[in-house]
């Protein structure tokens, strides 16, 4: 296998189921993470590293594209070429959106004779591999989908159900890079993913993320009933394993640039997998500009990898933070309410002495700033600063 190819130690396994950041305590100071911010306050879990899927990979969470959130069933090879060359040439690719991930909907209703799933003929007369060796070629890495039930959750294609080694073997032939496996159609017997029967607390050893929530909608109330109910599960994510509330929704067109903008904060901060989840090769330059802050993916990608969490909340007033590595912490100061109101965010709210004095930045605007003791903004109604 080449070295985007699947093999037994580097295959990504997914189990489905104006934003302001404290960046620069001053040099020499030392910074003291609460313990608000490592610990889920519902659980006694502790996270150990050791644990994880010891697999070479996720160091980091994932990013990359994904077709199901803009496409569902409307996909076929054209498609996929189309969006390999896109992010190349807009350059997310180059700011490490590295998997184009094939979702439901690619395989013929019914298996062939040996039992190996085909895809569809009339979308991919190619065949996968085809497609897989075309994405390599870009400098990518190929990611497809299957089920953990008799049926994929669209009804159009078997699921893994009983060809698990079978279907396992096919992906590696085909030289997959990334599986996303969902849970439909399993009779009640096999894994539990999105969120059913908490899977934060097992995914770890069996998957580099796993799904926390139910599936998103491009709309603001979803996407914050995400964010909120994958916080809970912060513990147990980091290096090698993450939670995922599910594929990015930004540039589909159902939210605003600011709730947009507060969408892709909380996910970098919570160190979410970022897979795009709109037409790259059509977006419009604010969704390619917003997608492509570095200083926010630096967030996400932090070595330290620590899941961001929410610190503080008056109603519709929301502080959330995370430490980062370097002697840094991200704060997200949110306003989820519809009208204008000040946000404070003290420095013990987010794991900082009263007492010091930090180089703030704001990485949407990015301006630089001396701050002491607390951080006090004003965002509009569905914003984020």
């Amino acid at each position: 296998m080449g070295e985007s190819g699947m093999n037994s130690w580097g295959l990504f396994v997914m189990i489905t189921m104006i934003m302001v950041m404290v960046v620069g305590v001053r040099e020499g100071m030392s910074f003291r993470v609460s313990k608000g911010l490592q610990n889920c306050d519902h659980s006694t879990h502790t996270t150990s590293w050791k644990t994880l899927l010891n697999n070479g990979i996720a160091h980091t969470p994932q990013m990359g594209w994904n077709s199901w959130n803009h496409f569902r069933c409307n996909i076929d090879e054209n498609l996929i070429k189309e969006t390999a060359d896109a992010m190349v040439s807009n350059g997310l690719a180059a700011l490490g959106y590295h998997y184009v991930n094939l979702d439901d909907c690619w395989g013929e209703p019914n298996r062939d004779s040996e039992g190996n799933l085909v895809a569809k003929h009339s979308a991919f007369p190619s065949g996968i591999k085809a497609l897989a060796d075309y994405v390599h070629s870009k400098g990518l890495k190929f990611g497809i989908y299957s089920d953990a039930g008799t049926q994929t959750c669209s009804k159009t294609m078997p699921g893994s159900l009983d060809h698990e080694e079978q279907d396992a073997k096919t992906f590696a032939s085909w030289e997959v890079d990334y599986l996303k496996y969902d849970n439909c159609g399993n009779n009640g017997i096999s894994a539990k993913e999105r969120g059913q029967e908490d899977p934060a607390t097992w995914g770890k050893d069996v998957g580099n993320s796993w799904r926390t929530t139910g599936d998103i909608e491009d709309n603001w109330t979803s996407m914050t009933s995400r964010a909120d109910e994958n916080d809970k599960w912060a513990a147990h994510a980091g290096p090698g394993g993450w939670n995922d509330p599910d594929m990015l929704e930004v540039g589909n067109g159902g939210m605003t640039t600011e709730e947009y903008r507060c969408h892709f904060s909380i996910w970098a901060l919570a160190k979410a997998p970022l897979l795009i989840g709109c037409d790259v090769r059509s977006m419009d330059s604010s969704t390619l500009e917003l997608l492509s802050n570095k200083e926010v993916i630096a967030v996400n990608q932090d070595e330290l990898g620590v899941q961001g969490r929410k610190v503080k909340k008056d109603e519709d007033l929301e502080v959330w933070a995370g430490p980062l590595s370097g002697n840094r912490v991200a704060v997200v100061l949110w306003n989820r309410g519809s009208s204008q109101a000040d946000i404070t965010a003290n420095w013990s709210d987010v794991g900082l002495s009263s007492s010091d004095v930090v180089d703030a930045r704001d990485l949407w605007e990015a301006f630089n700033s001396n701050i002491g003791s607390r951080i006090t903004l004003c965002p509009s109604g569905f914003s984020c600063l």
